[in-house]
């Protein structure tokens, strides 16, 4: 087993990455000191798959633990499923001394995260993500928070878990579909913080592809490591932080514009990280073959590049985007990357140069 630490003063947790993670949940969650008493919030695939096991931990460790399962998908991101799970949470009388546990993707983790940094004001959250992107991205962090139909992550608040457990196990249950999805965070590292990892993932595709326990070990670590230096440095996004939306301003807004139905959300940062490539190709040095580099390796990993919208949905989009966190005086702003392995944020965007690049045109 791996362990990252997230370096926040008194709000300093660790990650860990490793296999059976889960089996020992119980335990570990009593050696963090936390409370008999607790709900588990997962969504209805998950808790076909790993329910029993996480709650028999529990029980095994002498907590007791209630079970809040959300619909799968996207939309269950909501004000309505948070405050379903207020209410039960209510009907369970937990106290300010029980806790949350996140089993499940990232709408899991943003929901159950979100229910915790607010029911009586703040509840410790354990987060246990079954997905790769999960893993790599959502988990980490204390950004949690439900979406509206105008735009993605427009409710939420920073709440730091007590700790973050990988199981790498976990993903070996996960579809396809999914796990390709996840590699848009993966990749998205190597762009922003880290060339050599970007250079490891072109030449480990395949063996990541078929889930290769100690590549992906290594990836996962590598993944949790470069973002928990970066919210160490940054926690609320006042600055360096700001540079893990690579790609999400465009992704952000295609999700809001299908209503959070024909991409998941990795597919969608797929398109918004090659659109974001080409911008920095044009406005912020990238060389071209890097570039090329950075959506070749997209493609590799089976995932979408490029969208094409008719003019409504266009003016959609614009508007999606102008919701976005990283607005600024009403004006987008986007990272860039000038080097592989290095990324700014803040850059001002053309909408026709953007949509330029994302249509390829």
């Amino acid at each position: 087993m791996r362990q990252i630490n997230v370096q926040l003063g008194a709000r300093s947790y660790a990650i860990h990455v490793g296999h059976g993670l889960l089996a020992r949940l119980g335990t570990h969650c009593r050696k963090l000191g936390l409370g008999a008493q607790c709900v588990l919030v997962t969504d209805t695939h998950v808790a076909r798959l790993h329910g029993a096991a996480a709650r028999v931990s529990l029980s095994n460790a002498g907590i007791s633990a209630a079970c809040i399962t959300l619909p799968s998908g996207e939309r269950s991101k909501s004000l309505e499923q948070a405050r379903r799970c207020y209410r039960a949470m209510a009907a369970h009388r937990l106290e300010r001394g029980s806790f949350v546990v996140a089993l499940g993707g990232g709408v899991v983790g943003d929901v159950a995260g979100f229910v915790a940094a607010t029911y009586l004001r703040g509840m410790a959250l354990v987060q246990v993500p079954t997905t790769l992107l999960a893993q790599v991205d959502s988990s980490v962090g204390g950004k949690v928070g439900v979406n509206l139909p105008e735009g993605k992550n427009l409710v939420g608040a920073f709440h730091q878990p007590r700790a973050v457990y990988c199981d790498l196990e976990l993903l070996r249950s996960l579809p396809e579909r999914e796990f390709r999805a996840g590699l848009a965070e993966v990749i998205k590292y190597g762009i922003i913080a880290d060339a050599r990892l970007f250079a490891r993932l072109e030449r480990d595709l395949e063996a990541l592809l078929k889930r290769h326990a100690p590549t992906l070990e290594a990836v996962v670590a590598r993944c949790c490591a470069i973002k928990a230096a970066v919210v160490g440095e940054d926690e609320r996004e006042g600055g360096r932080r700001a540079i893990l939306n690579f790609g999400h301003t465009l992704g952000h807004g295609l999700e809001a514009i299908s209503r959070y139905g024909r991409y998941l959300h990795g597919e969608a940062i797929s398109i918004g990280q090659v659109a974001a490539a080409r911008l920095s190709q044009k406005l912020a040095g990238l060389p071209a073959r890097d570039a090329d580099r950075i959506e070749a390796l997209f493609i590799r990993a089976g995932l979408p590049v490029r969208v094409s919208l008719k003019t409504a949905e266009r003016r959609r989009l614009h508007d999606a985007m102008r919701l976005d966190k990283k607005v600024s005086a009403g004006e987008i702003r986007f990272v860039l990357a000038g080097a592989l392995g290095r990324a700014t944020a803040g850059h001002r965007v053309p909408m026709q140069t953007l949509l330029t690049v994302m249509e390829g045109t």
